[in-house]
């Protein structure tokens, strides 16, 4: 197969030849933009999931929608260890140009106030020069407005200014963030307070945010009221047809395609999720010597997806933690599995035998009996260790992202098949 012509593409965010499997999102999303323009109160919405299933993607589509709807939009990666002013302030900047109002002299105003905003950041106006930052924005800045220091208050004043904006258009503004799970626990609040109060007053603005599974938990640890706040859509692997649609429609856009069993192979290897979709695709076009792609091509290029994974898309997270922090997480594959793995499982994440036909291999058996999350206590029998010795290990891999709490006492790799790759791995 020409590798030239191969059309997956297992980018970070990078978007796939076929956005199989996200229609529902996608159809929600365009009803909350038309509601809001047209004065509709409606909710803001939070994308979760693993790491892997696209949520970069659909948050991008997402916004591209909202753009061809006619709205202004900003976008921002969440960084734990940044605050929101600057980088919410720069997106607030880019949703207003993208609005166009033609009134030059409130598009000023407004711009003031995201400049006051922005500048009322205390790393503004550090001594230190590599802490000194302008937001690039021409017009004076306003004085009164966004500008209070309370990050609560200014958040406010901030997108009600940019909301009087769109609605002078009868349109909106759509502000995502990805990674909305490693903001500030203060960023945190000051966003939902902002969103109940715009909500309320009928502003055409709203936050699409996108993180790992524990992001509604976070979200109501900072207000009791974000559970009625925002529209939850949890984003999870591809069931068959989709994950088919996936790989056929694309390959058939280059005259090629899987038969049957190939396809079957397909997912009995990738369990669905879309970024392994793509990573084993293009694995197996570049190895496939024609078309239809069989499921003996599967199983020559699988090894070959499998050890790109282990590099770029398991070893690169891995070699963040440390020697402790490597132990902890080993234990938990060990505990995901269980002491009997031969013994069924009726997770979520384990394939359908069925879909998978008779060409599953020993690493999806081996992903079926997987359990989705651990107790922490049995991470620590397992270890041979009190659980409080290992709490300073637990929290660095929440904070680094290699692990989440869905529920107290209990824990889950971001990751899927991280479990899997650590074992194998030894």
């Amino acid at each position: 197969m020409d590798p030239i012509r191969n059309p997956y593409a297992p980018g970070a965010g990078q978007r796939p030849p076929e956005l199989a499997g996200r229609d529902e999102q996608l159809a929600t999303f365009d009803v909350v933009l038309q509601r809001v323009s047209k004065g509709r109160p409606e909710r803001s919405m939070v994308l979760t999931g693993l790491r892997g299933v696209g949520k970069t993607v659909l948050l991008n589509s997402l916004r591209s929608a909202a753009v061809r709807a006619g709205w202004g939009t900003g976008k921002l990666e969440a960084r734990p260890d940044q605050r929101l002013r600057r980088p919410i302030a720069a997106a607030a900047h880019t949703a207003v140009r993208e609005l166009g109002h033609p009134a030059a002299a409130e598009v000023d105003h407004v711009l003031g106030t995201v400049k006051a905003f922005a500048l009322r950041d205390p790393d503004a106006s550090a001594g230190k020069l590599r802490d000194r930052w302008s937001p690039g924005i021409d017009a004076p800045a306003t004085s009164g407005r966004a500008d209070s220091g309370d990050i609560e208050i200014d958040l406010l004043e901030l997108l009600s200014d940019i909301g009087g904006l769109a609605a002078d258009l009868g349109q909106g503004v759509a502000l995502f963030i990805d990674e909305m799970q490693d903001l500030a626990p203060q960023d945190v609040s000051a966003l939902c307070a902002a969103c109940h109060e715009l909500s309320q007053a009928a502003l055409p603005v709203i936050v699409v945010g996108a993180g790992l599974p524990h992001l509604p938990a976070v979200l109501s640890a900072s207000k009791s009221y974000s559970e009625r706040l925002f529209r939850y859509s949890r984003i999870d692997r591809l069931d068959r047809t989709a994950a088919d649609k996936a790989l056929s429609t694309p390959a058939s856009d280059e005259d090629a395609g899987f038969d049957d069993e190939a396809l079957a192979a397909m997912y009995a290897v990738t369990s669905g999720y879309p970024y392994f979709v793509q990573a084993y695709g293009k694995a197996v076009w570049d190895q496939a010597p024609r078309s239809p792609i069989t499921a003996a091509d599967v199983a020559v290029a699988a090894p070959l997806a499998e050890e790109e994974l282990a590099v770029g898309f398991f070893g690169s997270r891995y070699e963040r933690a440390t020697p402790a922090e490597r132990e902890y997480l080993r234990a938990m594959a060990d505990v995901a599995v269980g002491p009997d793995p031969g013994q069924p499982n009726n997770s979520p994440d384990a394939p359908d035998p069925e879909s998978a036909g008779n060409t599953g291999t020993e690493q999806s058996a081996e992903t079926a009996k997987e359990a989705e999350s651990v107790s922490t206590a049995d991470v620590a029998a397992l270890l041979g260790k009190k659980p409080q010795s290992l709490s300073p290990a637990r929290d660095a891999l929440l904070k680094k992202g290699l692990i989440y709490s869905g529920e107290r006492g209990r824990i889950a790799f971001t990751v899927p098949h991280f479990g899997r790759y650590l074992r194998t791995a030894g």
